[in-house]
């Protein structure tokens, strides 16, 4: 199993929308590739409820069943669309990927 882990920290306000509404587009959008990538066997999203300066605004959990997967999901056009909100949005990233 593959674990994708993604952080963003959001700019406080982009593409005309305030922080707390983009967390919410991209929430959103995040959520609806489920429907969309049939490799993305897992999905989580979570916000920061702590508000420190060192925290990241929104965090992205998911499963893939093999590097492959991972590979496919990346290029998929619709992660494509999502990807494009969120650079448009945020102002920093972490990223992990990992397998167990």
């Amino acid at each position: 199993m593959i674990k994708h882990i993604v952080f963003w920290k959001f700019a406080d306000l982009a593409d005309g929308h305030s922080k707390a509404e983009n967390i919410e587009r991209v929430e959103k959008s995040l959520l609806a590739l489920k429907d969309s990538i049939p490799e993305l066997l897992e999905i989580e999203v979570g916000h920061d409820f702590n508000g420190s300066p060192a925290a990241f605004d929104l965090s992205l959990y998911t499963v893939f069943a093999s590097k492959e997967d991972l590979d496919t999901y990346q290029v998929h056009p619709e992660h494509e669309k999502v990807k494009a909100l969120v650079g448009a949005v945020t102002s920093d990233r972490g990223v992990v990927d990992y397998e167990v």
